[in-house]
């Protein structure tokens, strides 16, 4: 439309707010595009190397391919079926259970205690804090081949340790009933060290002002430990907890390297099971049908545990 004199061209408010309103729609549009654009190199890698390979092995559970390549025919439900009697599955998930018991446990107070140590002044911090995290850097390969050497029961340090004492070496990973724990105390040894530096970090982290106040109130040491120190470092357990129960359950590199699942089957996690079986025995239909039991199986356990924290966290 025009003004009075009928020369100058004028905009309505209603078409300026409907041309503000498209300018910012294509501007959304336009960052949404960059934004896809931004995250695609991440997108297909993680679609080639977790989307397709957990799609394709859960398929693969469904046949009965072999790693040569041949009988790549649809099976149905026959390796789960098979999987869900074989005994030799049971047995490895208790060994996974156990070894995740055993270990979770030490793991956890060992790092509590070394961090509340390290962290009350003891002299030489840097010595301390090297000492116990050094282990955490080595390699598998190396933790486990210094450990074998240990516990050789002819020429190992800790036969020979016992020796001085009087005691009767033995035999520690020959024999069926200590086999487990030799693993248990060489995992605890290697990895302490990272779940120690996340309760350190969250202990210089507590305010001072509430030891002070606790002292002034007459609370001793323990007292303050255990009022203070412990519910401060809640949110630090539970992330410990989780991030060491993860880490047991796929338990594999040390217990293949140092007893390869023996003496007669008492140390073999799941994964090795899974690895005799795809790899050894050429299943692979059948390996996949096994790895996704134990899927499963960790999803329910981690279900569970969720529902529980959050019951916990609702009463609180």
């Amino acid at each position: 439309m025009t003004t009075a004199e009928g020369l100058t061209p004028t905009t309505t408010p209603a078409s300026g707010t409907a041309h503000l309103a498209e300018g910012r729609r294509r501007r959304r549009r336009s960052d949404t595009l960059r934004g896809w654009i931004y995250c695609s190199p991440f997108l297909i890698a993680f679609g080639l190397f977790l989307i397709w390979p957990t799609v394709y092995g859960l398929w693969m559970s469904f046949t009965g391919t072999s790693l040569a390549g041949t009988n790549t025919e649809f099976v149905g439900l026959t390796n789960w079926i098979e999987a869900l009697g074989d005994p030799n599955v049971w047995s490895s998930l208790g060994n996974t259970a156990w070894f995740t018991i055993l270990s979770t446990i030490p793991l956890v107070l060992v790092a509590l205690i070394l961090a509340v140590l390290v962290n009350i002044g003891l002299p030489g911090q840097w010595f301390w804090r090297l000492s116990f995290f050094m282990p955490f850097l080595l390699a598998s390969t190396v933790v486990s081949q210094f450990w074998v050497w240990m516990l050789n029961p002819q020429l190992g340090l800790v036969n020979t340790a016992l020796g001085w004492f009087g005691i009767e070496g033995k035999a520690w990973l020959q024999d069926p009933s200590t086999a487990m724990i030799a693993v248990v105390v060489t995992t605890v040894w290697w990895t302490v060290g990272f779940n120690f530096l996340l309760y350190l970090a969250a202990l210089q982290n507590i305010p001072e002002q509430l030891y002070e106040a606790a002292s002034l109130d007459g609370a001793g040491r323990w007292r303050q430990f255990v009022s203070i120190t412990v519910p401060q470092l809640a949110p630090t357990t539970v992330l410990v907890l989780v991030l060491q129960l993860l880490a047991s359950l796929k338990v594999f590199d040390q217990i293949y390297q140092m007893t390869g699942g023996g003496p007669g089957g008492s140390t073999r996690p799941v994964l090795l099971y899974i690895y005799e079986v795809g790899f050894t025995g050429y299943r692979l239909g059948y390996a996949s049908a096994i790895s996704y039991i134990f899927f499963f199986l960790i999803i329910l356990i981690s279900v569970a545990y969720m529902v529980i924290s959050s019951r916990r966290s609702v009463k609180a």
